[in-house]
């Protein structure tokens, strides 16, 4: 048997008909950017999140430098953020030209500490930029008080925590500005690169909708200098037909979830963690074991796939050396990339294939001789 990491064919088989009528109309149409289906993408997402206005942008990365750049975010700034995250996080902010400033996480959820933000702030801070990781929303009541009292804004990377809720509230409306990857292989994912801020702020709305677009609301009349980061209108055909989809396909990654779970404990050293005030939508699934890299060969050899989000904290990355930042700075975040590991996960995984991983897992670790540090 070999199971992926992410099966993207497995969902497309399912949807394959609403895809392909979807993307005829646009191509019928050929109003390829900007058009009837960005909008109403845009519209329905921002409705799903509890929020006004939705601005559809060509990725990830854009979302989160358009948010800063809308919230006047530049140079001789600071953000505050984590370094246990994928580099766009870090190159957002570097893109507008501040400077990160990484504090350290609850080792359990993996999101940052609202304890250890207070100490990072200067007289430079402007903004927070919390990072639901993996599925999981950070703690922002404390990060809300803190921005209250520092006149900080919040932006939101909800890049992995689409549909997720912070005491009832989605991820993204919490915030100044939500930014959500629409990645391929996210819980709501376009079939290549795309990306969504949200906000109930219209001026900041007006400002991203600008910046998008090379700076213009009028063709040819240019009040900012943009760029070129529009949402094209066959990934949003796809994002409608998706959308509709989402809670349903959320509900099963938090079924598989926990089978592995109840599969898994006493057996890993550690499984994911949900907070009495949080859903978790798992858009992986991350254990931590020791022995991990014994464990992975030992999966691949039995046809499973796994993954490591992310083996190399960006504040130890290369690229980010010239922020001075030393091995020990953050020792929740460093302990943690040493032991984690993602097992597959996505809405289509079958009963017979969860089986088969947690028993593989489990006759693995027994093999390595890895015993759980927390049975």
């Amino acid at each position: 048997m070999r199971i992926p990491l992410v099966d993207l064919q497995a969902q497309y088989q399912i949807i394959k008909e609403e895809i392909r009528t979807s993307l005829d109309k646009v191509l019928n149409d050929m109003e390829l950017f900007l058009g009837p289906h960005t909008s109403a993408f845009e519209e329905a997402f921002a409705s799903y999140c509890g929020c006004r206005y939705g601005i559809g942008v060509s990725s990830g990365t854009d979302a989160l430098t358009l948010a800063l750049r809308a919230c006047g975010i530049g140079p001789g700034d600071e953000v505050i953020t984590v370094a246990n995250t994928f580099v766009a996080t870090v190159e957002a902010i570097a893109q507008v030209g501040a400077k990160p400033v990484f504090v350290d996480i609850d080792p359990q959820t993996y999101t940052i500490d609202p304890e250890q933000v207070n100490a990072a702030l200067t007289p430079r801070t402007r903004a927070l930029l919390p990072v639901h990781l993996y599925g999981h929303p950070a703690e922002m009541e404390p990060l809300l008080a803190i921005a209250r009292r520092a006149g900080l804004r919040i932006i939101e990377d909800a890049s992995q925590a689409h549909g997720a809720l912070y005491r009832g509230r989605r991820v993204g409306s919490l915030g100044d500005i939500g930014c959500f990857s629409l990645y391929c292989s996210k819980n709501l994912g376009a079939y290549g690169e795309a990306g969504i801020c949200v906000t109930n702020d219209a001026s900041l709305a007006e400002r991203l909708r600008m910046l998008r677009d090379h700076g213009s609301r009028i063709r040819y009349h240019h009040e900012l200098l943009g760029s070129n980061a529009r949402l094209d209108e066959l990934q949003a055909a796809i994002l409608l037909v998706k959308l509709r989809h989402l809670e349903h396909w959320n509900a099963a990654r938090q079924a598989h979830a926990q089978f592995y779970s109840e599969h898994l404990r006493g057996i890993v050293a550690a499984l994911p963690t949900v907070r009495p005030w949080a859903t978790h939508v798992y858009c992986y699934y991350v254990i931590q074991v020791e022995e991990r890299e014994q464990l992975r060969r030992l999966l691949q050899e039995a046809g499973i796939s796994s993954g490591i989000h992310y083996p190399v904290p960006l504040h130890l990355q290369p690229a980010c050396a010239y922020l001075g930042y030393q091995r020990g700075a953050l020792p929740h975040t460093e302990a943690c990339a040493t032991r984690i590991l993602s097992l597959p996960m996505y809405p289509e995984l079958s009963e017979q294939q969860l089986s088969y991983i947690v028993e593989t897992v489990s006759s693995s670790l027994k093999q390595s001789g890895a015993a759980p540090a927390h049975p």
